[in-house]
């Protein structure tokens, strides 16, 4: 959920320079004044494309359609895997499972003997236990330790001293027993890594065995020599550390040495995140009802005998983190849809966003007799029924190209990721946390990512609906969906719902600015005035009666103000009082809500909200800029540390000079470097590891400011960096919701590696690197300014109500520059050309406009290192910058 930046080209001072300092996003339109330059050309007719995906670079600044290798969608909506990573135990032609209606894949498995049982009256005992609860699933639960010898694999010893050791498991019998070993079963998210097992000989306790270095859930420990014992004593001294805390979990310890049996299973890899629902269709099997689970991931690294994320662990069905099916003896076609198969058992979650998938013959203990973990099964085909928004090349109203290869790929990249998260609202695939709503029911929607949470944040919007209005004009909707909803379900007070979780009441701070800064993008980038009429008066009541009333008396927001305490925002960050990030915020929403209002005739608030404005601007600079540093302060009061969303999002809101704006970028540059990005903090003062996370989220308005301040070599290096991580770890291709330490995704299998919110490169490279971005509301007005940095050549499109709009640019050598437009009827454009600190002239159509030190047309000027030109009519034109000597 993070932030979004702002403006694009630097004016002197105040809300002028903010109105354009934004690249796309915020301000008043731009006067169309000063020289007009007639069409040189129709309106060329505009290439449609047709075309595969693949990879493979340009051959040039001309080629028509040579950026559809890099389309990353599949072909249809029916998608198979690949390529077979692995398989365990008997299967016979897991190959087969490429090829459809040859012969099956046949996956064999004996029916397994009973393990080994305690004798009658044996007890347990251990260190601690952990209370009963209702098992994150609202099933109760308990965790005394006498569930390690109850003979029940699905009740477990959990421990109640979370990373502390040793933690002590004692069994007892009530008469001694010979052991040559035993063998400990665990839970995937709790396994003791290192341990001990000492027994009882009548008067001591000898060791028996000692285990490091253990990932295995089943793990069989045999004794140096045989030992006649009444009791067994195991001190775990480590655990493998989980999401869900470091702690112990024994679910069985069995007297005896049980070998790990190999589960038939076949891996297959469906060579990039794909998301809909799973289709296998069965053979035939035996007639035992033999059970089939499906595991799923994003990454090999969180596929095991679980998915990487389930909804039944969230909505209370036992699942155990696989879907599950039981076979019957004629075959089936299996649909994996939400909900049970029989009598209460054997659950499916439905929907899942994945690139692996693990296939293996197993069943839950809970589920017998309807599904057994043993039999015969013959599966025929598997495959993926895709339900996101479609985009191969034909589907593209606006696309991107340069000379530089990896930017390219990374911007193909962005529009699948959120292509992945552009899809209908489902009451069965959206978070089971109170997420559904009826009000959105069969509407077409941004969500924030394709396996989880698959509900519409409106922080998510802020990146990804820009995302979605540079690449496919028939899904603005999704956005408007989306906007309109959370204003419906605003509250009395003028607060709007972050989103549906939690039935609207998930409070979030932030969120609701960018519900204000969304819908001026929404408004600016389709030209939909009538969303802006219906819901001015939300606009009104979040600007003029919520955020007052937790602003102090210098103007600033400041949370915990009006039992704001509990209030989170896009990170959940413990952060309270004077924060930088929201009050930059807080100044980009004014300035956009000023923006709505004067294009609705409400002067008086646009004026009230300009000055406000201005207000919280000044106080930022006053309370919250740290000179020591060169930035601005995270908070105004604990440890010092400074933000990259506060940092950035001040220059991009236009409230740091550019001086500070300056020296921030230069704070951020000597402080938060990685080789995976940026970080989003400079030290670890909010919480351990905080300097190593990264938020692509949070990165894009530094990009932006980067650009915007002339620094787009700096701004390529940060996109290389997070954007080259992440496109060639696993998975691949899609932007991740969080990096943390190493690269790692940040919150393990947890995070989301398609996540909508992360994909600011392409808008990045669009509004800034090419320079096209609206001034007004549906392109009505435009401005084209480039931002070359050491890109040779880079050309594209965006969608607009009016028509395409097309540039391209060649950066042959200081102070050679080339660039060409070609613009719809009904509009009117600006254009600035780089001069690289060179005395040039400049030449539209042929013509003479700028002749090195003087302009000889009117309205044609110099500031900023590049030669403006205004009054852009439509048609195409071609403006050409050299050198003077």
């Amino acid at each position: 959920m993070p932030s979004n930046p702002r403006r694009g080209t630097p004016q002197p001072s105040g809300p002028q320079r903010r109105a354009v300092l934004q690249a796309g996003i915020g301000g008043a339109a731009l006067a169309a004044t000063g020289l007009t330059f007639a069409s040189a050309a129709p309106a060329a007719a505009r290439d449609a494309g047709t075309g595969g995906a693949g990879r493979a670079a340009p051959s040039g600044p001309a080629a028509p359609h040579s950026w559809h290798p890099y389309v990353q969608a599949p072909a249809e909506r029916t998608v198979r895997p690949v390529r077979v990573l692995r398989t365990t135990g008997d299967v016979t032609e897991p190959e087969a499972l490429l090829r459809p209606h040859g012969r099956p894949t046949v996956f064999k498995r004996p029916e397994p003997t009973a393990p080994p049982r305690w004798p009658d009256g044996t007890t347990a005992a251990a260190s601690s236990a952990h209370a009963p609860n209702s098992g994150n699933d609202g099933n109760p639960r308990t965790y005394d330790a006498t569930n390690a010898v109850d003979g029940n694999p699905d009740t477990f010893w959990n421990d109640d001293t979370i990373a502390a050791y040793p933690d002590v498991l004692t069994i007892t019998t009530p008469s001694p027993v010979t052991l040559s070993g035993i063998t400990v079963l665990s839970n995937p998210d709790g396994v003791p890594s290192a341990f001990t097992v000492e027994t009882w000989d009548g008067s001591v306790w000898r060791t028996a065995a000692t285990v490091t270095g253990n990932a295995a859930v089943q793990i069989p420990v045999r004794f140096e020599t045989a030992a006649s014992t009444s009791g067994v004593r195991i001190t775990v001294t480590a655990d493998q550390e989980t999401p869900k805390g470091t702690f112990t979990r024994v679910n069985e310890v069995w007297p005896a040495v049980v070998p790990v049996e190999q589960i038939p299973s076949v891996v297959l890899d469906f060579g990039k995140v794909v998301v809909g629902y799973p289709h296998v269709r069965f053979a035939w099997a035996s007639a035992n009802n033999p059970g089939v689970r499906l595991a799923f991931s994003e990454t090999l690294q969180f596929l095991s005998d679980r998915s990487d994320f389930t909804r039944s662990d969230q909505s209370g069905a036992p699942g155990r983190g696989t879907d599950q099916f039981a076979v019957p003896a004629s075959g089936a076609h299996w649909t994996d849809t939400g909900g049970y198969q029989k009598d209460g058992k054997v659950y499916a979650d439905g929907l899942h966003g994945f690139r692996y998938l693990r296939i293996s013959l197993d069943a839950l203990d809970a589920d017998a007799p309807v599904a057994l973990p043993w039999g015969q099964v013959a599966v025929d085909s598997v495959w993926l029924d895709f339900t996101a928004y479609l985009g191969t090349p034909d589907t593209y109203s606006g696309w991107f190209l340069s000379s530089d290869d990896e930017l390219n790929r990374y911007w193909y990249a962005a529009a699948y990721t959120n292509e992945l998260v552009t899809d209908t609202f489902r009451s069965g695939d959206v978070d089971p946390r109170g997420a559904d709503t009826p009000s959105l029911r069969g509407k077409l929607v941004l969500q924030d990512g394709a396996k989880r949470d698959r509900d519409p944040y409106i922080g998510d919007l802020a990146v990804s609906a820009r995302t979605m209005y540079l690449t496919h004009d028939d899904t603005p909707e999704a956005a408007r969906n989306v906007l309109a909803d959370l204003a419906d379900h605003q509250r009395a007070d003028g607060w709007i719902p972050p989103a549906s979780i939690n039935n609207y009441t998930l409070p979030l701070f932030d969120y609701p600015l960018w519900w204000v800064t969304c819908s001026w993008d929404y408004v600016l980038y389709t030209g939909d005035l009538h969303y802006a009429a219906d819901y001015y008066p939300h606009l009104v009541k979040v600007l003029d009666t919520w955020y007052p009333s937790v602003t102090d008396a210098d103007g600033l927001l400041s949370k915990g103000l009006n039992n704001t305490s509990g209030y989170g925002d896009y990170a959940f960050l413990p952060r309270s009082g004077r924060i930088t990030y929201y009050n930059v915020n807080y100044v980009q929403a004014l300035d956009d809500a000023a923006a709505i209002a004067r294009l609705l005739g409400h002067e008086a608030d646009a004026a009230r909200w300009s000055a406000r404005a201005r207000t919280v601007a000044d106080a930022v600079n006053a309370h919250l800029w740290d000179a020591r540093a060169g930035a601005y302060l995270d908070s105004a009061t604990g440890p010092a540390r400074h933000a990259q969303d506060g940092n950035a999002i001040a220059i991009t809101s236009g409230v740091a000079s550019p001086e500070r704006a300056a020296a921030a970028l230069a704070h951020l540059d000597g402080t938060t470097k990685l080789p995976y990005g940026n970080a989003f903090m400079d030290n670890d003062t909010i919480f351990a590891g905080a300097s190593q996370r990264v938020y692509a989220f949070t990165s894009y308005p530094e990009l932006v400011a980067r650009f915007e301040t002339g620094r787009a070599d700096s701004a390529i290096d940060q996109i290389r960096r997070t954007y080259g991580w992440m496109h060639t770890h696993d998975p691949g291709i899609t932007n991740w919701e969080g990096i943390g330490p190493n690269g790692s995704p940040y919150e393990d299998g947890y995070t989301s590696m398609a996540h909508g919110w992360s994909t600011g490169v392409l808008p990045a490279l669009t509004n800034q690197l090419l320079g096209l971005r609206p001034t007004s509301p549906g392109f009505a007005t435009w401005a084209l300014r480039p931002h070359p940095g050491s890109v040779a050549w880079t050309r594209g499109r965006v969608p607009t109500p009016h028509g395409p709009l097309d540039a391209d640019w060649q950066h042959a050598a200081p102070g050679h520059f080339t660039l060409s437009c070609d613009s719809p009827r009904g509009t009117r454009g600006t254009i600035a050309v780089p001069t690289d600190g060179r005395s040039v002239s400049v030449r539209v159509d042929h013509r003479l406009v700028w002749s090195g030190t003087r302009a000889e047309d009117r309205g044609v000027r110099l500031a900023d290192s590049y030669v403006h030109l205004t009054d852009i009519a439509p048609g195409r034109h071609t403006v050409q910058v050299r050198p003077v000597d």
